[in-house]
């Protein structure tokens, strides 16, 4: 199978570096082209806009940003079915002489991205009404930059059940785990409760190394003290070292946080449901890009809570 890749960021390139040592053939685009040709010394192939992807390749993955983001690699000029009528562009019928499908080897996107659901549901009806109907997986996953480079990420997928198997040895490239969730969208709902249960446990860290650290104790030996109890963790000991500690390379931003928390707060207003830790959470957030820490490591929660002491000033 000839694979595209969209997106070869902190998280698409080691997810790029196992699609090549498994011995798949990728074709890889980056809105900064430097982004992609870095992956060229390591036999990716290089191309200057997402159509030339859909020509070549049967499955595009793609790992952008935001839905905006998705919309325009798949819907946008030289976009994967730009001109098509799934693009909202004139067209109509079979795909002829001439007609941009004709000369399309696309057949499945897999989307990496967290977005909303209802964008999701509604790009995946868009591709579906081209006129060589395109198989759509939201496929967002879980496990951050260590997993991606570890190829152990967890992948919540929704989809035709069909469309996931043909695809499915692209993902066990980098996936320890693959759920078929359900429907289009689901994968993105899933993906959701992930991030609602990520950055309350982030926020709820920050509060217990600020405790520690006010109380006099070395916050440093909490993953230690805590080990195997009920509050051990991954994130525990993920983010108490870079919580306590600097210099370490950042793992994401946090205006990637407040994305997702965003979409989780919009989701559970148009579904009727409370989620009032979700929603102090997501003032949190909010409060700490007005200190100016949206570009911020993920661990900048505790850059938030490290307010002055009252009466400590001069």
């Amino acid at each position: 199978m000839e694979t595209g890749f969209c997106g070869p960021g902190l998280m698409g390139a080691p997810m790029i570096r196992h699609l090549l040592r498994a011995g798949h053939t990728v074709h890889v685009w980056n809105r900064t082209r430097a982004k992609a040709e870095a992956l060229r010394a390591e036999g990716a192939h290089v191309v200057d806009t997402p159509r030339e992807l859909a020509a070549r390749c049967d499955a595009v993955l793609l790992c952008v940003a935001d839905a905006a983001a998705v919309e325009q690699t798949v819907f946008g000029p030289a976009g994967l079915l730009d001109g098509e009528p799934g693009a909202g562009r004139p067209g109509a019928g079979r795909p002829g002489a001439g007609h941009p499908a004709a000369s399309r080897r696309l057949r499945w996107i897999v989307d990496h991205s967290s977005i909303p659901p209802a964008a999701t549901r509604a790009l995946a009806r868009r591709a579906a009404d081209s006129a060589a109907p395109i198989g759509w997986i939201d496929a967002p996953v879980s496990g951050g930059v260590a997993g991606a480079t570890a190829g152990t990420l967890a992948i919540m997928a929704g989809g035709a059940a069909s469309d996931l198997a043909a695809v499915r040895p692209l993902l066990d490239a980098y996936a320890a785990r693959v759920t078929h969730m359900g429907d289009v969208g689901a994968g993105q709902t899933a993906k959701l409760c992930n991030q609602a249960i990520v950055t309350a446990t982030v926020a709820a860290i920050a509060e217990a190394v600020s405790l520690a650290q006010r109380s006099g104790i070395d916050a440093a030996k909490l993953p230690e003290a805590l080990a195997g109890g009920w509050a051990d963790s991954v994130l525990l000991r993920t983010f108490v070292p870079r919580m306590t500690q600097s210099g370490l390379a950042p793992i994401g931003a946090l205006r990637t946080f407040q994305k997702d928390v965003d979409t989780v707060a919009a989701t559970a207003y148009e579904t009727g449901t409370p989620m009032p830790v979700a929603s102090t959470v997501q003032q949190l957030l909010r409060l700490g890009a007005a200190m100016g820490l949206a570009d911020a490591d993920f661990s900048a929660f505790i850059d938030i809570l490290q307010t002055p002491r009252s009466g400590s000033g001069g």
